[in-house]
């Protein structure tokens, strides 16, 4: 058979998809920061966009889901822009190959905006008119440009870890319990860049409706982080915490803690009395505390603090009503300037000319277009999660329900892709604290009689209460403990619960009953 080359002409059918879709389901995943400095470069290369900061704040309502449980949807008002908006989202702009695309953007693709529901409007830009964007793309780094500028350096610059950093990581490696990690969250951010806490724990445990004991645990566990001393209420437990771990926190070095008024005084003879030793101990005592750090965090320094601002605002209402609204602070305003199109478009100037402020006018009328998709998306999705997880707004972290992307996603009527992506680097601020989107989503264990399902941080948090009051005389087995949580109607095998007691830090019931019978 002879080798030949022939021209052939086919048919075929392909899912593709065009740059202007692909930047839309980017700027779903951007954090209200990326967006914003996203926007910024738009603005520098557009001409024809501008800033929409004088004129009304944009307000996003939807329709009131009721009384008992209800949400009001507050934060999108416009006229108009759900047709113009439906027909621009055609599968047929689709232009590529999908399996490419999905390898290239490690996911699943889809076209997430035809959900088929009554949409909100929001008014952020006047109606746009075509589509059609340029294919500008955004990575969130500076550097050198193809126009002879030098390359930023600073952006070479490693990131000094902060005090707030270093004390999350041992967090995460300490505790895999989701209650204990937001309960050490909120006292890790009220800790001062000298290391030292300065919040209140009846404050915390009123706002998350956790006993106080249980929160003084969690503030033991951060003070047992490096450096040592952290996370110390005054200089006096500070200075005690670093001598427990050098085993030096004896009754006379305890005497000489506790009247460090004394001390600064220099009342030696004071000292010597209480402490009950010699003068010549109180001053090799004074020597020991001298090599203590009075400030542990100012090892790492101030730091730039980072403020997160939410992107969805949660507070309740009468009646049991949910208000749920866009935080329209951090939304970047912005509109096509339409006098300015008008204008440069009587002229009659060069081809390339002409070819560049029309492709300026589509990448302007598009952009604002997915901005506001991508707020309705937002907002959809988080008052789906307020619906969902009502419980634990009302009752605390105990009460979290077992939820997962699917649900959500089937609910609001997009792919669980466009949820992933929404709840990426997106915070809610609610009556309970500052929470990102992906931690209302927890896996699930069964119900023994078939009913709803439990969250396993509410199965490990049930654990970690039943070992604690279990009584020393019959220490709690892992099978034992299967029977009690059958009796309250989980369905959990002995394995499951060996997992979660690990990862509770909690020793088996051999250890355990070996400790308490030295004690």
């Amino acid at each position: 058979m002879a080798l030949s080359t022939k021209l052939v002409m086919r048919q075929s059918q392909s899912l593709v998809m065009t740059p202007q879709l692909l930047q839309a389901i980017k700027l779903l995943q951007f954090s209200n920061l990326e967006l914003t400095a996203f926007v910024e470069q738009e603005l520098e290369r557009n001409p024809l966009l501008e800033r929409a900061d004088d004129g009304p704040e944009p307000e996003i309502r939807g329709e009131d889901a009721g009384v008992d449980g209800g949400i009001e949807l507050s934060g999108l008002n416009g006229e108009g822009f759900a047709e113009a908006a439906d027909g621009d989202w055609h599968r047929d702009d689709l232009a590529t190959d999908r399996g490419a695309l999905e390898a290239s953007l490690g996911t699943e693709l889809s076209n997430s905006f035809d959900d088929g529901q009554p949409r909100a409007t929001v008014e952020l830009a006047p109606e746009p008119e075509g589509s059609g964007l340029s294919a500008t793309s955004w990575s969130g780094t500076s550097g050198g440009s193809g126009d002879g500028e030098a390359a930023n350096i600073e952006a070479y610059v490693a990131a000094q870890t902060s005090l707030k950093d270093h004390l999350e990581g041992q967090l995460t490696l300490a505790s895999a319990d989701r209650a204990i990690r937001m309960i050490g969250q909120i006292l890790i951010d009220s800790i001062d860049e000298n290391g030292y806490f300065t919040g209140s724990l009846d404050d915390i445990a009123n706002r998350l409706d956790t006993p106080l004991e249980r929160v003084e645990s969690v503030l033991r566990l951060i003070q047992g982080f490096d450096p040592s001393g952290v996370g110390a209420r005054n200089l006096a437990e500070c200075l005690a915490i670093q001598l427990r771990e050098r085993d030096r926190f004896d009754p006379a070095m305890q005497a000489l803690i506790e009247n460090l008024d004394l001390l600064a005084k220099r009342d030696f003879t004071a000292l010597r009395k209480i402490c009950n030793v010699e003068e010549e101990d109180v001053l090799d005592m004074l020597g020991e505390i001298r090599q203590l750090d009075p400030k542990p965090g100012r090892a790492f320094g101030g730091g730039s603090i980072e403020t997160i601002f939410p992107d969805v605002i949660v507070r309740p209402l009468q009646g049991g009503l949910w208000h749920v609204e866009l935080n329209t602070d951090v939304l970047p305003r912005i509109l096509v300037n339409q006098s300015y199109v008008a204008r440069v478009g009587k002229g009659k100037g060069k081809e390339s000319e002409r070819n560049f402020i029309s492709a300026c006018r589509q990448s302007a009328n598009w952009l604002t277009k997915s901005l506001e998709q991508r707020a309705r998306t937002i907002l959809k999705v988080s008052s789906e999660i307020v619906r969902q997880q009502e419980a634990f707004f009302l009752r605390g972290v105990e009460y979290l329900r077992p939820l997962d992307l699917k649900t959500i996603a089937a609910a609001v009527g997009v792919h669980e892709s466009t949820v992933s992506r929404v709840t990426s680097n997106k915070y809610m601020a609610t009556p309970r604290g500052l929470f990102e989107l992906k931690y209302f989503f927890t896996a699930s264990i069964a119900a023994g009689d078939g009913g709803d399902a439990h969250s396993a941080e509410s199965v490990r948090f049930r654990i970690k209460q039943m070992i604690d009051q279990e009584n020393p005389a019959q220490i709690l087995s892992d099978d034992a403990i299967v029977t009690k949580l059958k009796a309250i109607n989980i369905d959990i095998a002995r394995r499951t619960v060996a997992k979660y007691r690990e990862s509770l830090k909690i020793p088996s019931s051999v250890e355990r009953r070996r400790e308490k019978a030295r004690s």
